[in-house]
């Protein structure tokens, strides 16, 4: 049967199981009549597709409990067993099968023996970074007294013993200042105190518009959730103020913004994917003011969009990660085409990691495309229940290429150095992968409309893409990192469902934009927040020099800035 189509539906015919019986027994003796071989050939095809109906059945019903209950774990050991098998089955190249046999002698090949790692789990003193240090002094003794114990000895400094003490309270607090007042009883002039230093006429600092951020697009509380946990602790934040904050504090942000797009457009590596989204602006317009909004769009949905989508794109460029989302009606390759307007035309086309939809790649941009190996492994772990057998060929070596990358990344090799390392290791086992899918089909062992079937035919379609880190340096492997920037998005999109208008999104991009970022570049979030909008004046004077990876040097370059207020 030709791949992709299917035979039509079958006409109904009762065959009852006693005449199959007798169908096969007239065959021992004689060539079956064509009645007979109608008869047979009807009860095959049935078989045939009732097989096929049930794999895909399968296939979603894993896929929808795994949307409902979430996957625990996608580990290979997990999806096929600790049963024996290796990479080493049938189909695979011999000196691929000779050199996995040579390596299973000396490794596990299931999983990797890994030390378990010392200490008790909690977190030490060191780690809390931005907890108040209070010096707690000894209540007899000061350095040089005589030792008490020993009569002779004195007793010098050490380091001090760290006790930690955690205390609970409200995400923004607030003090009242109660400023004296006094008044002449002769001619009644009121005299009252100054405010304090540094406080001016400001209701809310800096801190309060960072953390609303930091609550709202960091971690997903909606706004309606921090105002009543705010009540709950006796200091009011309504709903409304919450928005009118962050969106004055997005104004201060849009300049270190853009300069994030920017500098994200000269990435060597581009990464890019979208989820779905919702704007109730747009969806209150009808379809003709929605094509009529988005003219560039309706050339490539001649129908109007009507789709809303957060487009995630992570850029790395000289082991600096940015991130940048961007939530309206273009899909992510429009909005990556965007982005690489800003690139130098002297800089040579980026690599482009995304999964192998169309959408990633809608735009008029030139990019080196690679597609990721996570997707097309998870068409093998769907159905694993369904082909054990082959899932594990694939799923294992695949794992062992993962394991070279992650040895390669340990001994942190140049993009040079992992080429070549790739190129050794990885290459025959990817080379013994693809002669063992293109054997499943050729040899009829595997039906292409099967779930199997499908799983191998997106693998070989895509092999070019799939592989480019065979080729090129520094291609990756999986676009995992901008998935797990996208969950920013999803986690809002749980908890909030949805911006009321495009000016609300376009807030959330900016903030979970900078959040990202800075948490890829271990910065703290929350203290560069606070200083982009104290030094708002000196970043817009020079933008590049208050990216997360380093705002602290500039500021113990400048000084301290506007005392806070108290």
């Amino acid at each position: 049967m030709a791949r992709g189509k299917r035979r039509p539906p079958l006409g109904h015919r009762r065959l009852e199981l006693d005449e199959l019986h007798a169908i096969l027994e007239r065959a021992k003796a004689a060539a079956l009549s064509e009645e007979d071989r109608e008869k047979l050939k009807a009860a095959v095809d049935t078989l045939a597709f009732l097989t096929r109906e049930l794999e895909a059945k399968g296939v979603s019903i894993q896929r929808l409990r795994k949307l409902l209950f979430g996957a625990s774990t996608e580990k290979t050991s997990q999806v096929v067993g600790n049963g024996s098998g290796g990479t080493t089955g049938s189909g695979a190249a011999p000196e691929v099968a000779e050199a996995a046999a040579e390596r299973s002698t000396t490794t596990d090949r299931d999983e990797p023996t890994e030390e378990k790692r010392k200490g008790h789990g909690r977190n030490a003193a060191t780690a809390y970074r931005g907890a108040q240090r209070r010096p707690v002094p000894h209540d007899s003794l000061e350095h040089g007294d005589g030792c008490p114990d020993c009569k002779r000895g004195r007793v010098y400094a050490k380091e001090p013993s760290p006790l930690v003490r955690v205390e609970g309270m409200a995400p923004l607090q607030a003090t009242v200042y109660e400023r004296e007042r006094l008044r002449c009883n002769l001619c009644g002039k009121v005299f009252t105190a100054e405010s304090p230093p540094g406080m001016g006429d400001a209701k809310y600092d800096e801190t309060v518009h960072a953390m609303i951020g930091l609550l709202k697009y960091g971690c997903g509380l909606p706004f309606h959730r921090i105002e009543r946990l705010q009540r709950g602790m006796g200091i009011p934040l309504p709903a409304a103020t919450q928005w009118e904050l962050v969106h004055g504090a997005s104004k201060l942000l849009e300049i270190p913004y853009e300069e994030l797009v920017r500098q994200a457009a000269q990435g060597e590596v581009v990464h890019n994917d979208d989820t779905t989204m919702k704007i109730l602006e747009l969806e209150a317009q009808s379809a003709p003011e929605a094509r009529s909004d988005q003219g560039a769009e309706k050339e490539t949905e001649p129908g109007g969009r009507t789709g809303v989508f957060t487009s995630g794109i992570v850029s790395t460029n000289g082991g600096q990660q940015i991130a940048l989302f961007f939530t309206g009606r273009k899909h992510a390759g429009e909005n990556l085409s965007a982005l690489l307007a800003n690139r130098a035309a002297a800089l040579p086309p980026p690599i482009q990691m995304c999964d192998a939809l169309s959408h990633n790649t809608a735009g008029g941009f030139d990019t080196i495309l690679a597609n990721c190996n996570a997707h097309a492994r998870r068409r093998f772990v769907d159905v694993a229940d369904s082909f054990p057998k082959e899932c594990r060929h694939v799923l294992e070596t695949l794992r062992d290429v993962y394991r070279n990358d992650g040895d390669a990344k340990a001994r942190e090799m140049s993009p040079q150095q992992r080429l070549r390392f790739h190129q050794a290791e990885s290459a025959p086992l990817m080379d013994g992968l693809e002669q063992w899918l293109q054997a499943q089909l050729d040899q009829h062992k595997v039906e292409p409309n099967s779930g199997l079937g499908d799983a191998i035919g997106y693998m070989r379609k895509h092999w070019q893409a799939l592989t480019l880190f065979l080729r090129v340096p520094g291609a990756p492997l999986d676009n995992n990192i901008c998935e797990r920037a996208l969950k920013k998005a999803i986690l809002h999109r749980k908890n909030a469902l949805f911006y009321k208008t495009q000016n609300g999104a376009r807030v959330g991009d900016v903030f979970m934009s900078l959040i990202h970022t800075a948490e890829l570049c271990k910065a703290d979030t929350f203290d560069y927040l606070v200083a982009l909008q104290r030094r708002h004046r000196e970043v817009a004077e020079s933008p590049s020099q208050w990216m997360p990876w380093n705002y602290r040097e500039t500021l113990a370059r400048l000084g301290p800035g506007p005392d806070p207020p108290g």
